[in-house]
């Protein structure tokens, strides 16, 4: 039976922060927000990138860390979350189409959209399946998208399961290989936390830059 202060700690957990949903929820946690942030489009606004590189980080001895994760158990708790929520994210699309999304009024979450609207027509199935999981948002709506639109499932389940792997192992291994080699980096989590933020913004900011010059060269060509 849960205790009382443990049970007030995970009440109060902060489900934008990616250190608060470790001490909270630990491992497990990072299956079930990978779940729902690649899955459920409930999911979008959740820390994925931030949560795997500091989960990583955890896996090391940084110093005098509250949290302590083990690596293993880390790697397939993220592989399983990512790689289930994506499938699970199609098959909703494929049963629904574009109800769900039509029905979700966020604006954030249509820009995401947008975007993944123009990864598909850009770079097709196959690529833009794999990009998508470095881009927030985008990576949580291309999923019931590629159902909605048909995209075939075989095609889908072998790139959603090389970009997931990538992207979960990656990040995490990131994180375990910084904590490794710099000592006491525990101390500039949250600064390396907010590169990891940033970086993680960086393709959606190239594909935009990329389609402003595409429809300016569009008006100049009227």
């Amino acid at each position: 039976m849960t205790s009382p202060p443990h049970l007030a700690v995970q009440l109060a957990v902060n489900v934008l922060d990616a250190h608060s949903l470790l001490a909270a929820f630990g491992v497990l946690g990072v299956g079930v927000v990978l779940f729902a942030e690649t899955g459920l489009l409930i999911g979008f606004f959740l820390p994925g990138d931030s949560l795997l590189f500091t989960a990583g980080l955890l896996c090391t001895d940084t110093g005098n860390q509250a949290v302590k994760l083990s690596l293993a158990p880390l790697l397939v708790a993220a592989a399983v979350g990512a790689l289930a929520g994506a499938q699970c994210g199609y098959l909703l699309g494929r049963k629904a189409g574009g109800a769900l999304i039509a029905r979700n009024r966020s604006r954030r979450l249509h820009e995401g959209v947008k975007r993944a609207e123009e990864l598909l027509e850009r770079y097709g199935h196959a690529k833009a399946v794999v990009l998508a999981r470095f881009i927030p948002v985008v990576r949580t709506v291309l999923n019931p998208m590629a159902g909605a639109l048909e995209v075939p499932v075989r095609t889908f389940t072998l790139w959603q399961v090389i970009g997931g792997l990538v992207w979960s192992v990656g990040l995490i291994l990131a994180g375990y290989a910084l904590g490794s080699s710099v000592p006491n980096v525990d101390r500039y989590l949250l600064p390396l936390v907010a590169l990891i933020v940033v970086l993680s913004l960086v393709p959606l900011l190239v594909e935009m830059l990329r389609a402003r010059r595409g429809a300016d060269a569009r008006g100049g060509n009227k």
